[in-house]
């Protein structure tokens, strides 16, 4: 009788833990695939807001410029991964993992709300370099971070597993962004509209997207890996000072 209820114990902790490690799989995911969906938003949509940023009448030109602006958030992903990755492993993976997707919602918005350069000049373009560059530091910050945190949260048995959801994720947030342009293209908006005002509408999807992975994220928990050597260091400082 007693190892039969000590056996239906272990089952319920073990259950718990499984649903404590997939809510933990999934909110990790899902802020990975937002951030990538933003991130190639941008390209998606290159085609209808680059004549509203660059003012050169040749759309090649154009393209080019809004090329040289996706080319450079690469050169400060490698930043964002140092930076966020500090953030991790001194403040905590749930804080780095909260404030990347924090920062992407920023740079989403800023593009969704910045005047054209018919309006602002030469400011329109630096303000979508800055927004750009926001994004970068994000995506690169997102990328080691949630990598650590869906390995360290896994079990032993399926960390290869849980892992490969960042991958997924990935794919996801770029398949995302293709599914809404080609709904705004062929269901919702005509040709003009996008070149007029369409375009910003994908930016703002991303960023309300953002904030919902925000506020998911601001419940996830802490892994071992992160959380032991700071137990471990708290019960030593006692017996140094003695």
């Amino acid at each position: 009788m007693v190892d039969g209820t000590m056996t239906t114990a272990t089952e319920h902790m073990d259950l718990a833990d499984v649903e404590r490690r997939i809510k933990a799989i999934f909110i990790g995911s899902i802020g990975n695939l937002v951030e990538w969906y933003d991130f190639y938003a941008y390209t998606a949509f290159a085609l209808y807001f680059a004549p509203a940023f660059f003012p050169q009448s040749d759309p090649v030109v154009q393209q080019l410029n809004a090329a040289v602006l996706f080319a450079a958030t690469f050169l400060m992903r490698p930043l964002g991964g140092w930076l966020f990755g500090y953030l991790a492993d001194h403040f905590g993976r749930r804080l780095s993992l909260t404030l990347s997707v924090v920062c992407m919602c920023f740079g989403s918005l800023i593009i969704a709300v910045t005047p054209t350069y018919a309006t602002i000049g030469f400011a329109a373009p630096a303000i979508l370099a800055l927004a750009r560059v926001i994004e970068g530091l994000s995506l690169g910050g997102e990328y080691g971070a949630s990598a650590t945190y869906l390995s360290e949260v896994a079990d032993e048995k399926h960390r290869g597993f849980y892992s490969s959801f960042q991958y997924v994720t990935l794919i996801g947030g770029q398949l995302t962004a293709i599914i809404v342009l080609l709904l705004l293209q062929k269901v919702f908006l005509t040709p003009e509209e996008l070149k007029a005002w369409g375009w910003r509408i994908p930016f703002v999807i991303g960023a309300m997207l953002a904030v919902f992975a925000a506020v998911m994220r601001r419940g996830l928990h802490e892994t071992e890996a992160f959380m032991k050597p700071r137990r471990r260091s708290s019960r030593e400082a006692p017996s140094a000072t003695s």
